[in-house]
C-alpha cells in the first residue's frame, strides 16, 4: 500500500488541486501502470486459451540456444 501525503490547494473554498511529493507521485504512477497491465492481461487471457505455444526448449532451439 502506498502512503500518500497530499497537500490540497483550494480555489473559491473548494479543493481544486493536489500536490504530492515526487517520490509518492512516481510510486502512484507505477502502481497505476501495474494495475493497467494486470487488467490487460486478464482481458487477453480468455482470447489466448487456444493460441499455439512453444516450450522453452523449442524456443532455445529455434534461436540457437542450448
Amino acid at each position: 500500500m502506498i502512503t500518500l501525503h497530499p497537500r490540497f490547494l483550494s480555489k473559491n473554498g473548494k479543493r481544486e488541486f493536489v500536490v504530492l511529493p515526487s517520490e509518492e507521485f512516481s510510486a502512484l504512477q507505477e502502481a497505476l501502470a501495474d494495475a493497467e497491465d494486470l487488467r490487460e492481461l486478464r482481458a487477453a487471457k480468455p482470447s489466448e486459451v487456444d493460441a499455439p505455444t512453444l516450450s522453452l526448449h523449442d524456443v532455445k532451439a529455434r534461436f540457437g540456444g542450448e
